[in-house]
This record gives C-alpha cells, sequence and structure tokens, in this order.
C-alpha cells in the first residue's frame, strides 16, 4: 500500500514472516496499530472479502489461507522517504468475518498482539536458586530465540542474591508475568518494542527510559511548520501521590516514605508540588522474603514516580505526511509552539497509527511531571 511517498509493507508467516501476496495488499482496506509504553501493544487488520471467482464458491477469499491462521506471525513496514521502519510485530489472536447483502462490503478483520503473547501461553513453577533478576530475566527472554527477541537488562540499584541455604524464590505463572512481578518490585517496566530490524524485537527491563534522542519535534500554530491537526494538554493537581508505610529490615519494622519524582531526567521547569499531594500509605507487606528495605523503597518510589507521569498529559493527532516520520511511544518528543508552560520535552505514553489509502494519522499521548519548559528552544 502506498500513500504520498509513505509505503506500507505486510509480512506473514508462521514464524519466520515473508511478504504477503499482492492479493492481500489489494484486499487490504485499514490497518490500526496502537503501542502502549505499559502492557502489549496490538494491531488490526481489516480485508475486504468477497465471493467474486469459482474458487470462493466454499468459502468467502482470504478466509481460509494459511497464512491468515490464528498464532502466525504478522510484520509491518513502514517506508518514508525510502527508509524502512518496523511498525509492528506480533501473532494473530482473533479473527471476525463479517458478511454483508451488499457488493464489496463483507469484511474480514484479523487481530493481534505483540511477541510478548508467545511468553504468556503456558503456566510454569519458576524456580532460580543463587540467581539475581538480570540472569533470570536473560535466560527468560533468549529461551524465545526464534522470535528474534533481543534482551536489553539494566540491572537494579541493588540485588538480593537467594542463597538456596535460607530460601529459593518460587513463582508460579507465564514467563511474561514473572518478568512484570520482577519489574513490579523496583518500579521497572518490560517492553517488548518491535525492530530495530525487521524480524527483530527489543525486550527491555529496567526502569522507563526517558533518556536517547528526542524524536522529530510537534508543532502547534507554526504556520507552513505545523505537523499537528489537534492537541490538548489537561493539568491534574491531584495526580501527584507519596507513598509511606514500613518494610522489615535487620529484623525489625522500618519507616519507608517518597518525598519527590526520581525520574530522569527531569522533564518539566515546574513540578507539581509533592508536598500538597495525596499520602498513600502501605505497610508494603507483599515485598517478597528477604529483599529488603532497598527493594521495599524502590516499590514505593515507583509508585510516586508513575504518579507525577500523569500530572500533565497531552493528547492529540498528526498527520504522518506532514510529520515525516513515525512517533513511537517509550521515548521523548519535543513541542513547540504551544507556549511557554506547555512546550518542550514530553514522554510519550501510547501512539495509536491508523492507515487507509491516502491517509496516515497518529493519535498520541504525552505525558510530563509539570509545566514549564526546560530548553529556551526546541529543536525541529
Amino acid at each position: 500500500m502506498s500513500l504520498l511517498g509513505i509505503h506500507l509493507t505486510l509480512m506473514l508467516g508462521p514464524t519466520v514472516a515473508v511478504p504477503a501476496p499482492a492479493s492481500f495488499m489489494e484486499a487490504l482496506q485499514n490497518v490500526e496499530v496502537t503501542h502502549n509504553d505499559e502492557g502489549r501493544s496490538g494491531f488490526q487488520l481489516t480485508f475486504g472479502v468477497g465471493r467474486s471467482s469459482p474458487l470462493h464458491l466454499l468459502d468467502y477469499g482470504l478466509v481460509g489461507h494459511p497464512l491468515l491462521k490464528p498464532m502466525n506471525r504478522v510484520v509491518l513496514l513502514v517506508t518514508f522517504n525510502v527508509i524502512p521502519q518496523v511498525l509492528f510485530d506480533g501473532l494473530i489472536t482473533h479473527r471476525t468475518l463479517s458478511p454483508s447483502q451488499h457488493p464489496g462490503a463483507s469484511t474480514l478483520t484479523i487481530t493481534g498482539e505483540d511477541i510478548s503473547t508467545a511468553m504468556d501461553l503456558e503456566q510454569k513453577v519458576h524456580e532460580h536458586p543463587a540467581q539475581v533478576e538480570p540472569i533470570i530475566i536473560a535466560q527468560l527472554v533468549l529461551s524465545y530465540a526464534q522470535y528474534g527477541l533481543i534482551p536489553v537488562i539494566i540491572p537494579p540499584p541493588s540485588l538480593d542474591v537467594p542463597l538456596p541455604i535460607y530460601r529459593t524464590p518460587v513463582f508460579r505463572g507465564t514467563d511474561y508475568a514473572y518478568l512484570q512481578e520482577m519489574a513490579r518490585r523496583y518500579g521497572y517496566v518490560f517492553q517488548v518494542t518491535p525492530g530495530p530490524a525487521p524480524l527483530t524485537n527489543t525486550a527491555y527491563w529496567g526502569p522507563p527510559n526517558r533518556l536517547g534522542i528526542p524524536q522529530r519535534a510537534l508543532s502547534v500554530n507554526l504556520g507552513a511548520q505545523t505537523n499537528v491537526d489537534t492537541i490538548d494538554f489537561q493539568y491534574n493537581a491531584l495526580a501527584p501521590t507519596t507513598v509511606s508505610g514500613q518494610a522489615m529490615a535487620f529484623g525489625r519494622a522500618l519507616p519507608v516514605k517518597t518525598f519527590a519524582s526520581l525520574r530522569v531526567p527531569p522533564l518539566a521547569s515546574m513540578p507539581a508540588l509533592l508536598a500538597q499531594s495525596k499520602v498513600r500509605t502501605s505497610l508494603l507487606e507483599d515485598v517478597p522474603d528477604g529483599a529488603g528495605y532497598i527493594a521495599a523503597f524502590a516499590k514505593a518510589q515507583g509508585q510516586t514516580d508513575a504518579s507525577t507521569d500523569q500530572v500533565l498529559t497531552g493528547s492529540g493527532e498528526l498527520d504522518a505526511t506532514r510529520y515525516g516520520d513515525m512517533l513511537r511511544p517509550r521515548g521523548l518528543v519535543g513541542v513547540r509552539g504551544a507556549g511557554f508552560e506547555h512546550d518542550g520535552f514530553f514522554y510519550v505514553r501510547n501512539v495509536t497509527h491508523s492507515i487507509r489509502s491516502g491517509e496516515y494519522k497518529q493519535r498520541f499521548t504525552l505525558t510530563r511531571e509539570g509545566t514549564g519548559s526546560l530548553t529556551p528552544v526546541v529543536p525541529p
């Protein structure tokens, strides 16, 4: 599918996806992909189907095609100015056929989720004696090498080695649930991001990523340089939350209390005041045995950091043909032209891509811990 200098490539297959036949691209009517910074991302493909030839006497076209079987792999590539980028890599989980009495109006909708779905299919009993989290995570991720998963692991500030003579942690659940549970202990995240190359995926375990080079700026009310159709900002003064409680360490209960967000780097020159925030009281009883005071504080701090992310949010829509790139979540983007309080850099929380013939829109949500730009100029 091509539109105004942007080319969409669809790849399908059991494990190794290959370019789809031309008939698939001719029948493809709509593509929608949603990337989130938490949980799994998803996609939806809508095909026009019919019974227009003798080959379709038994069923609608494409419905019985082996490339569209459940749990097959789907890879979407978007090419901007001859540079291909991986839009999505995932597995088919649902199919919906909508027959119609009107000619040419019947549709087949294919829905799925990212590659982390494969990690959430089998319940297991996880026992890893004398192994710390980074080693466990690497072992779990590399066991899915057939999907091109590349582990990127940021070790937590403190590790508690579980010596077998004292304890062996046991977790009952899927690999995906175990990775998420280990991330929550330290206020971290586990995310699977498509790319950087086709048929590869980055499995990131660590703190929310607010580092790296910001993406192309979102420009508002700047004449010919404007690339955003709509954008709105909301400020929630009730979002910041401090956490207080107790955690067991050295055989006694010690106080745990958070005072400020530790997100790095800071994004707002006027962050919300936590002195006026809500206070959440927690005894932190669900901290694993032996994890100690540092792990308890990390969990409490993670709750505070997550609450400040909701202070200033921006939501809107842009035209990809004017923006000239793919806006991605789990990273930074600059905003310019919205005034001092709302200009500057934001964290991209989620992006929904809607692609059809002649149109490519991206809906987005941005977050920041307060108002005010930290930089006098936001580069385009």
